[in-house]
């Protein structure tokens, strides 16, 4: 399963200048008000909340305080091979800062090292301008260059959120995946209030005991509420204005969410009853993906008692 999304912001005075600075290839540290130099800078000083106004360079030498070793490194690290997270705390700061020191292994880096920056080949005006840190060797501290404070010219950035993960499927999950993957949905019914879930959950949450009995449902049901998704956004598939909506099945005591397509977003309405349009056969998997949307039935609205308790 994935969850994706493009997270865009506005860095402020502050980290404009410091996003900016790396662009240069220079670093900037914020200085609190007890003189003490940070990097990256803060926004506000964490002990009287007075704005950080004045910035400095600082060096892109330094030295390493604490590591760890990464052995297997993940997707978006600062590097593809085994390497270091380190607190190293750079020439002319007083409080370290987190990046990655590319050594080929935990023998080659220990507290004490000089490092340097590698600067990115490609600079984009965000922290991953410091590509990582490597041994300074017998390399003279150059310090970091200066920089005049005009207006900055990076402002804002797009930072993309990203999480892939397994995910293990109860029993009863797996029985109404791998009947969605044959065209059939099911559910389970609580046999103390015999309300029936969909999704299938393992247990009531009402009465706190398991929802043994299966029940197969029907792909139509009643629109409940819905949102008109007026507002474009980054991998957007479907023309706005477009509806998402939460479809209560026949039979069933809990709505569902998902789309509704083959009518104008104005003319969706609470009660419409509604039916299943599923991907061609060939394209189904255990996923309620294969269902592609829900569409208007033509049958009159299912009258507001019907589904007034599943708002």
């Amino acid at each position: 399963m994935k969850v994706e999304f493009d997270y865009t912001r506005s860095l402020g005075s502050v980290l404009s200048q410091f996003m900016s600075a790396l662009k240069q290839h220079s670093i900037l540290g914020g200085v609190l008000a007890d003189g003490r130099v940070v990097v990256p800078p803060p926004e506000y000083d964490p002990v009287t909340h007075a704005a950080v106004t004045e910035l400095v360079p600082v060096s892109d030498f330094g030295v390493v305080q604490s590591w760890s070793w990464v052995a297997e490194p993940v997707a978006q690290q600062p590097l593809e091979k085994p390497f270091a997270f380190a607190q190293i705390l750079l020439d002319g700061a007083d409080a370290p800062l987190l990046h990655a020191v590319a050594v080929d292994s935990p023998a080659d880096i220990s507290t004490g090292m000089r490092v340097r920056v590698r600067w990115a080949e490609q600079p984009t005006g965000t922290i991953r301008d410091i590509a990582w840190f490597e041994p300074a060797g017998d390399a003279v501290t150059e310090g970091s260059a200066s920089m005049e404070f005009g207006a900055p010219e990076v402002t804002g950035m797009t930072s993309p959120v990203r999480l892939a993960y397994d995910y293990a499927a109860s029993p009863e999950e797996t029985k109404f995946f791998r009947g969605l993957a044959e065209g059939k949905i099911y559910g389970q019914r609580c046999p103390k209030c015999e309300k029936v879930y969909v999704p299938p959950r393992g247990a009531c949450p009402v009465d706190g005991v398991p929802t043994t009995d299966e029940v197969e449902l029907p792909d139509r049901g009643t629109l409940t509420t819905y949102c008109v998704v007026n507002v474009p956004f980054q991998g957007q598939t479907i023309p706005i204005p477009y509806v998402s909506a939460y479809v209560l099945l026949d039979g069933a005591d809990i709505a569902f969410l998902h789309l509704i397509l083959d009518i104008d977003a104005a003319d969706v309405r609470m009660g419409m009853r509604v039916e299943a349009v599923w991907k061609p056969r060939e394209e189904w998997t255990t996923s309620l993906d294969n269902i592609k949307y829900f569409r208007p039935t033509g049958e009159p609205d299912a009258d507001f008692d019907t589904y007034k308790h599943h708002l």
